[in-house]
């Protein structure tokens, strides 16, 4: 780059960046590096989905530090608390309109299995009544939920005994016969779960009135465990079996970055989309059975799927070129009319060297009409000499010559009006 070309173009260059810098100011901050996800008890079904969630996101550079909880409650106050930036919730413990929290949809059924003694006349939830009955730990959203069941059907703690026990402490108590029933919200690989239906002294209920359930509460979904679904070997269950189902949703704290609510609904497609013992493949993720708010982000992402720029550049520089086009315009708005100026501005510089030599020569063309002085030869020497020292780039090497061609034409009729004089 020449020195002509650095000197008209450096002031833009330094303006261009500090109108760069200035608008920088306004933009969004950049989405953090880590991010805390409440999970629930290791071993369980939200501790295990939370370490998916946590390989999925380092690959990406986003470090995931997961809490254990007691359930769905602790993490709802965690949320609230900004202790945490996200966890697995059971659908229907948020409402909608608590402002502070926005889902990212359903990840996968909880089916809530209802375990009862054999022996027990019970044909529909209202006949628990007087039972004794395991219904989860307190801050569990499984308590929460039997509990909104029972009370549908007429009982509560003034009708019944309500035990609050986890599932692996309940299931023990049932075989015992220290319980009458138990509720149980976890997937049909649990352990728990799979000791329970082999065991003869105890059956799993089934929810004839499903559909009813879910008319009343919208979190709610009516399934069927088909008959040998858990074990195809030994017939179990004997014969179909309707059940409810809650879904555990991804739950947010409003104030977590959208760039990594992006990244974590791609999280969610490539984790949940598979098909399960109740759900077919691409069922989950969705925007359904949440009960809450839907994070602006995630109703994108199911409508359009990831962020266009995500989708062809790593995580890193997505996240900056998002951030950054919102100063696109007003930095490009100023970039245009700049660099238009500039090169007819450079044209007018290096010209310039030229072209201010043609009023001196044309002065003494003029003063040629008054005779022959001897001042003009000397002026045309001086010129000559500052012509000399003129340097242009080489494409404006044919108006240097054309000067110098003047200055030698002015140069002949000094001359000659010299010779003349001479001559008298």
């Amino acid at each position: 780059m020449s020195k002509d070309t650095l000197k008209i173009y450096a002031p833009a260059i330094i303006l261009a960046v500090l109108a760069f810098v200035l608008a920088y100011q306004f933009v969004d901050p950049a989405p953090p590096s880590s991010l805390t996800f409440s999970a629930g008890q290791p071993g369980g079904a939200y501790y295990a989905n939370a370490e998916r969630y946590r390989d999925f996101l380092q690959q990406r550079g986003i470090a995931v530090n997961i809490l254990k909880s007691a359930g769905s409650m602790e993490n709802i106050q965690r949320l609230k608390a900004n202790t945490a930036d996200i966890a697995f919730v059971q659908s229907g413990l948020v409402t909608t309109g608590q402002q502070q929290l926005l889902s990212l949809g359903s990840m996968y059924y909880e089916p809530l299995w209802v375990f009862v003694r054999h022996d027990l006349d019970v044909h529909f939830l209202s006949d628990l009544k007087g039972t004794k009955i395991a219904v989860g730990m307190a801050g569990s959203g499984t308590r929460a939920l039997a509990t909104r069941l029972l009370k549908d059907n007429g009982i509560d703690e003034n009708n019944a005994s309500l035990y609050n026990m986890t599932s692996e402490a309940a299931a023990r108590a049932l075989q015992h016969a220290q319980v009458d029933a138990v509720f149980i919200v976890s997937a049909a690989s649990n352990n728990t779960v799979q000791a329970l239906q082999k065991s003869s002294d105890i059956r799993l209920l089934n929810i004839a009135r499903a559909e009813a359930y879910t008319r009343r509460i919208d979190s709610l979904s009516a399934i069927q465990l088909p008959q040998g679904a858990l074990d195809l070997a030994r017939n179990m269950p004997t014969e179909d079996v309707a059940m409810l189902a809650s879904t555990a949703t991804l739950v947010v704290n409003k104030h977590l970055h959208p760039a990594l609510q992006d990244m974590i609904m791609q999280a969610a497609a490539a984790i949940h989309a598979g098909h399960s013992l109740f759900a077919g493949a691409g069922t989950f993720p969705t925007s359904r059975f949440i009960g809450m708010d839907l994070s602006d982000e995630a109703a994108r992402f199911y409508k359009s799927g990831p962020p266009f720029l995500q989708r062809f550049l790593p995580f890193w520089a997505a996240t900056m070129v998002d951030r950054l086009k919102v100063m696109l315009l007003p930095f490009i708005a100023l970039l245009i009319p700049l660099f238009k100026v500039l090169p007819p501005l450079y044209r007018w510089r290096i010209r310039s060297r030229i072209y201010r030599w043609y009023e001196e020569l044309g002065n003494i063309d003029t003063a040629l009409d008054d005779g022959f002085n001897q001042s003009l030869l000397t002026d045309l020497e001086r010129i000559e000499t500052e012509i000399r020292k003129v340097h242009v780039p080489l494409s404006y090497a044919e108006e240097l010559y054309d000067l110098r061609l003047h200055l030698a034409l002015v140069r002949e009729q000094v001359e000659k009006g010299n010779n003349y004089d001479e001559q008298k």
